[in-house]
């Protein structure tokens, strides 16, 4: 058995968990924050049996693609102003970062 963490951008979270749950697959959905644009992401952690995890990968790549967003900085305050940017600029941002860890056992009570 294994334990898929798939981090998504909040955008991409409702079309991600209809397509897996259309396949059976059980989900359980994390609202999270990213670190570097500081903004929503969905993190989902799904249990599968081995045989299913090339499904279910398939199933995060067909529906979390990644695209360029335009962000405006965030002025630093009180902080270092060496590595702050006046301008926007074009980050990408979407698709899926995955883990796929190994799970030793499983209870449901």
């Amino acid at each position: 058995m294994k334990l898929i963490i798939a981090v998504v951008q909040d955008k991409d979270t409702n079309r991600l968990t209809d397509a897996l749950g259309e396949e059976n697959f059980k989900i359980t959905k994390l609202a999270t924050t990213g670190g570097f644009l500081k903004e929503g992401n969905t993190t989902l952690m799904i249990g599968c049996e081995d045989e299913y995890v090339d499904e279910a990968l398939d199933i995060i790549k067909d529906n979390c693609s990644q695209r360029e967003q335009m962000v405006a900085p965030i002025s630093p305050m009180g902080g270092n102003a060496d590595s702050y940017i006046p301008k926007p600029v074009k980050v990408e941002v979407g698709g899926a970062t995955v883990f796929i860890l190994p799970i030793e056992s499983f209870m449901q009570f």
